[in-house]
């Protein structure tokens, strides 16, 4: 699916060029971390209303399992990966070296499992956007979370269109082997984050 973006597209290509290079650092890092089971690629970025971007997600009912990070400081935002839970949980366990967790309950190291990829992996994907701005992006101690993922994603949103403004979202695809899968990560920068970057890229410009 595709959102149906509102930006002009000559500032969506320049950012979706800069979370290309992102997301192909964030790859890297997933790679090394799942000892090359696990790579990502970008899917999107697009910038509309934020009930548009709710709806264009068409989250089922279904609960999923989420790591949330929150970047600190002058420059906010926020990162959500999203796994559905039974993959999520053999991501947990290959990772761990262990055998899928069938109890109903994450345990203590599973969660720390998914949080440390959440780690590694906002880590990787601020470090092209903070060599572009100039400013040094510290995300927050990931949580774990299990819920509707509608429900989160729209406050993770919500705060970012508190003036009308459209939010701007990128979201990439984790693939194992040539498989897609039914994983995302979800980037919404807040209002100044988005400007510095866009007043960066076009700076940079010949």
């Amino acid at each position: 699916m595709s959102f149906a973006s509102t930006a002009a597209p000559s500032t969506l290509d320049m950012l979706h060029g800069l979370f290309a290079a992102a997301t192909h650092e964030a790859s890297a890092a997933m790679c090394r971390w799942t000892g090359g089971l696990i790579t990502l690629t970008l899917d999107e970025v697009c910038a509309a209303p934020v009930e548009r971007v709710c709806e264009d997600l068409e989250f089922g009912d279904e609960i999923l399992t989420m790591v949330v990070l929150q970047l600190t400081g002058e420059y906010g935002g926020d990162m959500v990966l999203a796994f559905d839970d039974v993959n999520g949980r053999r991501l947990a366990a290959g990772l761990l070296g262990r055998e899928v967790e069938t109890s109903p309950e994450w345990t203590e190291l599973e969660q720390s499992a998914l949080n440390e990829t959440g780690n590694i992996l906002s880590c990787a994907y601020l470090n092209a956007v903070t060599r572009l701005v100039g400013v040094e992006l510290i995300p927050s101690p990931p949580y774990f979370v299990q819920d509707f993922a509608a429900g989160v994603v729209a406050q993770v949103l919500m705060p970012r269109a508190l003036n009308g403004d459209d939010v701007l979202v990128c979201r990439t695809q984790f693939h194992r082997a040539s498989e897609r899968l039914s994983w995302h990560v979800f980037f919404v920068p807040d209002a100044a984050l988005r400007s510095r970057m866009t007043e960066a890229l076009h700076s940079a410009r010949p």
